[in-house]
C-alpha cells in the first residue's frame, strides 16, 4: 500500500535521502524545511511531493504543516522527526540561551510535531514514527554535554511513547546513527559557543580537529540508511531502538559492556 511520509529537515542530509527513497518507492512525501524552496531545489516537483515550510520550534507552523499534509494527501502514515543540529563544546562555555535553543529544536520541536501527528495516527489505528536520534544518546562524551543530553531525551521519549501508542497500532522507533556522510559536522549543522575559557583551549581544539577531519568523510552512507527506514516501515515488529552504522554498533556495544562490568563490580 502506498504510504504518506511526513519528514522534517528534508532538504538535505539524511532527511533528503529518506524523502528520495520514499519517492523512488512510489510513496507520497510531505517534505518540510525552514525554506520550502530548498525542498524544491533538492527534490524538484512531483505529484507525490508536497513541499512545506516548517520551523519545528514554531508551534503555529507545526499545526499548519500537518494540516496542509492532511488536506493534500488525506493522511500521514509515517512520521520522520529528522530536523535537528548539534550544539557542541564544553558545558561551562555554553550559554543557557544556547542550551535552550538546542532543546527547542532537538527535543521540544520533535515533541511538538509528534503531538500534532499522533492523534491522526491514533484515529487511523495505524502509523509509524521514526525519531532520528544518535549514538550520542547512549553515552556522554567530552564536548557533547548539550547535544548528548538532547539525544538522551529523544531516546527516553521514544521508549515511553512506544508503549503508549502501541495500543493503537502505532509503532515507534528511535534511529541512532553513528557517523554518516551528511552535513552534520559542518557549520550548517553544528554550533560552538563563542565564550571561551582558557583551561579548555587544548582539549577543545583537539575535539574540534577530530570532528573537522571527518566532515563529509564519515563511513556511513545516508542513502543506505534511508533504504533501511523504508524496510523498517514494513516490518511487523520493528525495534524500539535501532543502531545504525558499524561505528555506531561498536559504540553502543562498548557502552553496554561497560555498564555490565559496573553492575557486576
Amino acid at each position: 500500500m502506498t504510504k504518506v511520509w511526513f519528514i522534517t529537515g528534508a532538504a538535505r542530509g539524511l532527511g533528503a535521502e529518506i524523502a528520495k527513497a520514499a519517492l523512488a518507492a512510489g510513496d507520497k512525501v510531505v517534505a518540510t524545511a525552514r525554506r520550502p524552496e530548498s525542498i524544491r531545489h533538492t527534490h524538484g516537483t512531483s505529484d507525490n511531493l508536497l513541499a512545506v515550510g516548517l520551523d519545528v520550534t514554531r508551534e503555529d507552523q507545526v499545526k499548519e504543516a500537518v494540516s496542509a499534509a492532511v488536506a493534500h494527501f488525506g493522511r500521514i502514515d509515517v512520521l520522520v522527526n529528522n530536523a535537528g543540529y548539534g550544539q557542541l563544546g564544553v558545558f561551562e562555555e555554553t550559554t543557557l540561551e544556547e542550551i535552550r535553543d538546542q532543546y527547542e529544536t532537538n527535543v521540544f520541536g520533535l515533541m511538538a510535531v509528534t503531538q500534532e501527528v499522533a492523534p491522526l495516527m491514533r484515529k487511523q489505528r495505524s502509523g509509524r514514527i521514526f525519531n532520528i536520534s544518535s549514538v550520542a544518546g547512549f553515552k556522554g562524551v567530552f564536548g557533547g554535554s548539550i547535544y548528548n543530553s538532547s539525544k538522551f531525551a529523544v531516546e527516553g521519549f521514544t521508549q515511553a511513547i512506544a508503549e503508549e501508542l502501541a495500543h493503537f497500532g502505532i509503532l515507534v522507533t528511535s534511529i541512532s546513527p553513528g557517523f554518516f556522510r551528511t552535513d552534520f559536522l559542518d557549520s550548517s549543522s553544528v554550533k560552538y559557543s563563542n565564550h571561551t575559557i582558557a583551561d579548555y583551549d587544548k582539549p577543545l581544539a583537539d575535539f574540534r580537529d577530530f570532528h573537522d577531519d571527518r566532515n563529509h568523510e564519515q563511513a556511513g552512507d545516508p542513502a543506505k540508511l534511508a533504504k533501511v527506514l523504508l524496510h523498517l516501515a514494513e516490518v511487523e515488529k520493528p525495534p524500539v531502538s535501532f543502531i545504525a552504522g558499524s561505528d555506531g554498533l561498536e559504540w553502543v556495544t562498548e557502552v553496554h559492556k561497560n555498564l555490565q562490568s559496573q553492575i557486576e563490580e
